[in-house]
């Protein structure tokens, strides 16, 4: 089982998993022309995805996904609740599959846990992918944890975390009050500590990954979201993975 970032951030997120002979992308931010080129740089062709997992309906999640779906003919997976929200983009679409944020159903050799989150959004969820073997969370896009959350996440191999952003930057940057607001709340995004506490009340025993994800380009750094982890972790910078918002993130390995 293998994972890698198309990129994460304000502007486009996408996230490949596969095992098995089965591949699954979360979210498609990106439009079709980019999304295929960052994905030819994992050595990837569109047509290979077997599904698209939708996290939520917002634009950096969800952009690409209907133009991209259509062009290559892959399926999309949603909640009822986000396929609400783009009910208006996605009317015409086939093969569009809707699901209950806590009811976990398999697409080929992955196992695919969803499970709800705070965010401003309709019925968002985030991902707990397995192959009967490994299990990677993924959780970018919450404003604050619950006990779900962190059950859902503990144990796991690895990990996709949101470090959106730095506390003492988000508060000197030129945002204006109601967006730092926004950010703050508890529909919000993770700040570094916050991503770093959640560390703290799970199970990381069995992690061989860890990767920062969702880093605001303004409000937050690689070495700051780096030195809340692995203060948690209790382990070196560099073995906090980061998955920034040009180069996404290289393979990353379950063994």
């Amino acid at each position: 089982m293998r994972f890698a970032s198309l990129g994460s951030g304000s502007e486009g997120n996408g996230l490949v998993i596969e095992a098995a002979g089965t591949r699954v992308m979360i979210d498609c931010g990106f439009g079709v022309r980019t999304a295929a080129a960052r994905l030819a740089r994992l050595g990837l062709e569109p047509d290979s995805l077997d599904a698209i997992l939708v996290t939520h309906e917002h634009a950096d999640h969800v952009g690409g996904v209907r133009k991209f779906s259509a062009r290559h003919g892959i399926p999309v997976w949603a909640t009822f609740g986000t396929l609400t929200a783009v009910s208006e983009r996605f009317g015409s679409m086939a093969n569009v599959f809707g699901f209950d944020s806590h009811d976990a159903f398999a697409i080929g050799a992955l196992t695919i846990s969803p499970f709800p989150v705070p965010h401003d959004a309709r019925e968002p969820v985030q991902f707990v992918v397995g192959d009967g073997a490994r299990r990677l969370g993924v959780l970018t896009d919450i404003g604050a944890s619950t006990p779900h959350v962190e059950a859902s996440l503990s144990g796991c191999d690895a990990l996709v975390l949101e470090c959106n952003h730095d506390l003492d930057l988000l508060e000197q940057s030129a945002y204006p009050p109601a967006l730092k607001q926004r950010i703050l709340g508890p529909f919000g995004h993770l700040h570094n500590e916050a991503a770093a506490e959640i560390l703290t009340r799970i199970d990381t025993s069995k992690l061989q990954h860890i990767v920062a994800a969702h880093l605001s380009q303004h409000n937050n750094t690689p070495t700051k979201a780096r030195a809340a982890l692995c203060a948690a972790l209790d382990c070196t910078p560099d073995w906090i993975g980061v998955a920034d918002q040009a180069t996404g993130l290289g393979w990353r390995e379950l063994v």
